[in-house]
C-alpha cells in the first residue's frame, strides 16, 4: 500500500517537482500545499503516513510551517514529519525533535544531492524513524552550552552522532569499519550512560539522540 504523503512547499516548481519525485517512487501524494493554514487543514484531513514540510511559507513568511507541524503534532502525537528547508530553525526545531515519540526528520534543501538519498530519508520517517541533517545537529547542539554526554568515550560519541543522522546499526558498522556487533556493545553502553533503561512505551535510540541534541 502506498504512503499517504502531504507536501506542503510555497515554491510552484519545488512543490510539483517533489509531487512528480514522490509519485514516481510509489508515494500517493494527497494533497499539495503552499501555506501555513492548508498545511494544518490537510494535515488534520488526511493524517498522512509521511509529510515533507518546508519552514518558512505563507501568510507570515517565517516560521509558519514549522509551528504548523508542532501544533499538529500535539494532536496527533507521532504524526511523521520531514522538515525539508534552507534554514535551521533552532528554537522550533528543538521543540518539535522533543517531544520523543521519533518519526521526525530535519533536512536542508542544498545539502540533499540526490533522489535516492532523499527517498531513503521520506522512508525512513514515514517507519518511525528519526533523520537528520549533520549541519543541523551541529547547530542545535552549538546552541547549547551544557554536556551531559561527558561519561561517553570519542568512539561512542561518534557512534551517538551517527545514530542522530538516522543511522541503523549496520549503516554505523560500515561508516566507523567495525562490526555491527561492535556497535550494538558501544550502543548499550551508551543507553547505560545516559541512564536510558529498556521500556515497553519509549524508544531508546530516540531518547539517546534527543540527549544528545539537547547537550
Amino acid at each position: 500500500m502506498s504512503a499517504r504523503t502531504v507536501i506542503a512547499e510555497d515554491q510552484y516548481l519545488l512543490r510539483d517537482g517533489l509531487t512528480h519525485l514522490l509519485t514516481a517512487h510509489g508515494f500517493d501524494v494527497v494533497a499539495a500545499v503552499a501555506t501555513g493554514p492548508e498545511l494544518h487543514a490537510a494535515l488534520l484531513e488526511h493524517r498522512p503516513d509521511i509529510s515533507i514540510v518546508d519552514v518558512r511559507m505563507p501568510p507570515t513568511n517565517t516560521d509558519e510551517g514549522l509551528q504548523v507541524a508542532l501544533a499538529v503534532r500535539r494532536e496527533i502525537p507521532a504524526l511523521p514529519i520531514l522538515v525539508l528547508s534552507q534554514h535551521v530553525e533552532q528554537l522550533y526545531a528543538r521543540e518539535l525533535l522533543a517531544d520523543g515519540t521519533g518519526a521526525i526528520g530535519y533536512l536542508l534543501k542544498d545539502r540533499v544531492f540526490n533522489a535516492d538519498q532523499f527517498i531513503d530519508a521520506v522512508r525512513r520517517v514515514a517507519g518511525g524513524g528519526t533523520v537528520m541533517d549533520p549541519e543541523v545537529i551541529a547547530k542545535l547542539v552549538a546552541g547549547n552550552s551544557t554536556d551531559p554526554l561527558a561519561a561517553l568515550t570519542p568512539r561512542e560519541r561518534e557512534v551517538l552522532e551517527l545514530m542522530a543522522e538516522g543511522c541503523s546499526n549496520a549503516a554505523i558498522a560500515s561508516r566507523l569499519f567495525f562490526s555491527e556487533g561492535a556497535v550494538a556493545k558501544h550502543t548499550a553502553n551508551i543507553f547505560a550512560k545516559l541512564g536510558i533503561g529498556a521500556s515497553d512505551d519509549t524508544n531508546r535510540r530516540v531518547l539517546a539522540v534527543l540527549t544528545y541534541l539537547g547537550s
